[in-house]
């Protein structure tokens, strides 16, 4: 047995070695939602996996917006981050070769959707988004799909013009989904837009999702907001890695984010802002859809 199990360990350091021959180390971006240091404490486990599966240092980047995470994917600084479909969108209209989608967060129902939610608070008498006249709108960042892009295209089709001053009386950005809930908890905007699962309770903040991190960081009650507005159903945002990563690479990685919800259900959880089934294989056709959405509302 002691035979066996040295040799096991051999066989695994050999492993190892084989990947860090290949590169040197391994960074992974975190897209904002949270302030940093709650991201970078949430993907430690996953860090720490990581760096266990490579054998080469792998640290962790959260960048202050979107952006941040985009550029380093395109500039080959960052080698894999779990984007929102409108990112995803931007790097691949921006260079097709920089990534490969490689995996997708699954909801407990097997589904790979997700929505934009409109919310308020409870005590603020708006109900619906036809409540919100006259009133000030957040979204969370142009590089967000469920906190820009879609509530951008979906909120005037319905009527609700997004330009401030024609039916919300201003538009703000808060700067990321944290920042879009604790505003309008506090009351300093009257509504915002988030992203969730649309599953489980409202009262937990559903089964994932921004509202399901704050809620569960204590940062809001649940009780104290009411949803007034959804969108349609928006495709989940991809895990992304590096094109020019060594194959190797890429598939221990892909190995390792599939089967961490087995090997630490805890850290699936953290990673992927709440309850899930999982990780499963993806590939672009998926995100068509809003790639040619976002290209037209780029213009480009």
């Amino acid at each position: 047995m002691q035979k066996l199990l040295t040799a096991t360990a051999l066989t695994a350091l050999i492993a190892s070695s084989a990947v860090a021959q290949d590169i040197t180390g391994f960074n992974i971006g975190i897209l904002g939602g949270e302030n940093a240091q709650d991201r970078l404490t949430n993907n430690e486990c996953f860090r720490a996996y990581a760096e266990e599966t490579l054998g080469v240092p792998v640290k962790l980047f959260a960048p202050a917006d979107y952006d941040g995470v985009i550029q380093g994917l395109l500039g080959g600084t960052i080698d894999m981050a779990w984007l929102g479909p409108s990112a995803y969108a931007k790097v691949y209209l921006t260079d097709p070769e920089a990534v490969d989608v490689a995996l997708v967060k699954t909801n407990l129902d097997g589904t790979f959707t997700y929505y934009s939610i409109g919310f308020a608070r409870a005590d603020s008498g708006i109900k619906s988004m036809d409540d919100m006249k006259g009133k000030v709108m957040s979204f969370n960042d142009p590089n967000s799909a469920s906190g820009y892009l879609i509530p951008r295209v979906e909120l005037p089709q319905q009527g609700y013009s997004i330009e401030p001053g024609e039916f919300f009386a201003d538009v703000k950005f808060t700067g990321g989904h944290e920042q879009t809930i604790v505003a309008v908890a506090n009351g300093t905007v009257d509504a915002g837009v988030t992203w969730a699962d649309g599953q489980g309770n409202w009262e937990d903040g559903y089964n994932s999702g921004a509202l399901r991190k704050a809620s569960d960081a204590g940062l809001v009650d649940m009780n104290d907001l009411v949803e007034i507005w959804r969108s349609k159903p928006i495709p989940e945002g991809p895990i992304v890695l590096r094109r020019a990563l060594p194959e190797e690479v890429k598939a221990k990685m892909i190995d390792l984010t599939m089967g961490l919800i087995e090997k630490d259900k805890e850290c699936a959880y953290n990673i992927a802002a709440g309850e899930t089934a999982g990780f499963s294989k993806i590939d672009h056709s998926f995100y068509e859809t809003i790639v040619e959405v976002r290209r037209q509302q780029d213009g480009t």
